[in-house]
């Protein structure tokens, strides 16, 4: 497990972090906890207007929290999310990128699974954070001596290992999740080089929209968990496959 460092501190006055898939569940919780280290946070979503409880939270923290939409599967979407950037962070660089906007198609069948939505789950869960995050790379912020850079972490799951597994379950998920890790292999070999850190996160099984209300696990300790974890992630663990306990999980 990576060690928690004290030098990485998410609630720098010139840290700002940026949260995509932020009107709900663990995207929700994320803005929460971050606003709550006194960072500074960008929450995108698809309908900003839409979303009560993250607009409620920028009422509360005025300045420090921003909202602006983005749909991570369209281009058009990216790039406007790219233009507006710059303005909202006036100079600073990002400290934390969370690419949690995700889709989950259930009920799949063997024998009746639809291409619709197998490219629906690659454009969301696996295509759009690698062409996000690669657009986005100008704004990240480097390593500067002691300052560690930025830390990039892709919202994965344990459904997307190849090692792991078991049984015949949610292929759409499975395989953009899948396709999301090689991702995280490789965007950590591109910023290496910055001294910016790119890993995938299993949050474990979580009681959000996406996981149901039989999961043991709460958006608020899944999401404290993760941030102890991100919290020690160095340049040298770049690339890893991490569970909210910092345990190496196989791709």
């Amino acid at each position: 497990m990576p060690d928690p460092d004290p030098v990485r501190d998410y609630a720098q006055a010139d840290r700002h972090c940026l949260v995509t898939g932020a009107n709900r569940g663990l995207g929700l919780e994320f803005v929460r906890q971050l606003l709550a280290r006194r960072a500074h946070v960008v929450a995108a979503c698809r309908h900003p207007g839409r979303a009560t409880a993250l607009n409620a939270l920028a009422g509360e923290h005025p300045g420090r929290l921003h909202v602006l939409p983005l749909d991570v599967a369209n281009a058009r979407s990216r790039a406007e999310l790219l233009r507006e950037l710059p303005l909202v962070l006036d100079g600073a660089r990002i400290g934390l990128l969370v690419n949690n906007a995700g889709v989950l198609h259930g009920g799949e069948r063997f024998g009746q699974v639809a291409e619709a939505d197998l490219e629906t789950s690659l454009r969301t869960n696996a295509i759009g954070p690698f062409l996000l995050t690669q657009a986005l790379a100008p704004l990240l912020a480097d390593a500067e001596g002691a300052r560690p850079g930025a830390v990039v972490a892709n919202m994965s799951s344990e459904i997307g290992s190849i090692a792991g597994r078991r049984e015949f379950r949610t292929p759409s998920y499975a395989m953009g999740k899948a396709a999301q890790n090689m991702g995280t292999a490789l965007l950590a070999k591109a910023l290496e080089p910055r001294g910016i850190a790119v890993v995938a996160l299993h949050p474990g099984w979580v009681s959000t929209d996406m996981g149901g209300p039989k999961a043991p696990l709460s958006p608020a300790d899944a999401v404290s968990a993760l941030l102890q974890v991100l919290d020690g992630v160095r340049p040298e663990h770049s690339g890893r496959f991490l569970d909210g306990q910092g345990r190496q999980l196989p791709w």
